[in-house]
């Protein structure tokens, strides 16, 4: 129970906020929102070939990803690593990081994020593209600015 005596939060499979971002699937479990800012969770999805992020540094929010099928294909400031089923990677505060799946199957990951609010940022993808907008570089990185967030 929480510090007030409520009861843990629970989302079922296939309860969480479900969003496409310019191709790459999210599905948040928990949000900003549901924790109080603490924790976000997602599970994300890249299609084979596709990239789901590229490298951009968060100045607000430290992320753990743990890849659960498939593999990603991390990026950092210099070098790849290439994650398969259970592997864990963190990109804390001030870490360069991206990823794309190399692969002909798709990759899925979880991703925590805390603090929580970076679910955001998708939901923004989302409706810029649903708007009509590409997801260019450009777009996407003024996006990102908004969540403390820069290209790298």
């Amino acid at each position: 129970m929480g510090e007030d005596g409520s009861p843990p939060l629970v989302v079922r499979a296939g309860e969480g906020e479900d969003i496409d971002a310019a191709g790459v699937r999210h599905v948040f479990a928990l949000t900003a929102g549901q924790t109080g800012g603490r924790v976000g969770l997602e599970e994300f999805t890249v299609p084979p070939g596709a990239v789901g992020a590229r490298p951009h540094v968060h100045a607000d929010h430290d992320e753990v990803f743990v890849v659960l099928d498939g593999e990603l294909t991390l990026t950092t400031a210099g070098d790849a690593v290439v994650l398969g089923p259970g592997d864990t990677a963190a990109a804390l505060r001030g870490t360069v990081h991206g990823y794309r799946n190399d692969t002909e199957q798709p990759a899925r990951a979880l991703c925590v994020y805390t603090p929580a609010g970076y679910e955001q940022y998708f939901r923004d993808v989302h409706a810029a593209v649903a708007a009509g907008q590409e997801p260019t570089p450009e777009l996407l990185g003024r996006l990102r600015a908004r969540y403390g967030t820069t290209s790298a």
